[in-house]
């Protein structure tokens, strides 16, 4: 399978990689297109061979449609997840994440929660980020992984 393949050589890099929000949403979600790739990702988390870390702004942004839907259950579930799974660290914006997340802004102009994510990852010691947002392969430091581009096109 080409993505179990692309991911895999993605994985043999980074020991420590880092995720964005739309990864766990797609994950939550099952979504038909990806989540197949992001029970790779998170297998490596969970089975201990990687780390893996995402800044507190996913556990925001994931529990936003749970929340607008009144379905506190899902919203539980989804905060579950993000706090509490294997060898993933949810971690806080400090001020020194806050620096370089303006650093990044200022250097790239990408949306600042993009760039807290990407400054969280840096901080964290990852030197992958996974994410379908093209606009992160600007950012330096970081390898970063396009979901669509391991994905197999639609048929």
């Amino acid at each position: 399978m080409a993505v179990r393949s692309a991911l895999s050589r993605f994985l043999r890099r980074h020991r420590v990689f880092a995720a964005d929000t739309m990864v766990f949403i797609y994950h939550l979600q099952e979504h038909p297109r990806y989540s197949a790739a992001t029970q790779v990702l998170l297998a490596a988390w969970e089975g201990g061979s990687h780390r893996g870390v995402a800044s507190v702004i996913s556990l925001a942004e994931v529990l936003v449609k749970p929340l607008r839907d009144g379905n506190a259950g899902a919203a539980e579930d989804y905060r579950r997840l993000l706090t509490t799974f294997p060898n993933l660290r949810l971690l806080e914006v400090n001020q020194s994440i806050a620096e370089a997340a303006a650093q990044l802004r200022a250097a790239y102009g990408l949306p600042m929660p993009d760039m807290i994510q990407a400054a969280t990852a840096v901080a964290a010691g990852a030197t992958g980020f996974v994410t379908n947002d093209p606009a992160f392969r600007r950012v330096e430091g970081l390898e970063v992984l396009i979901l669509d581009d391991v994905i197999q096109p639609r048929r």
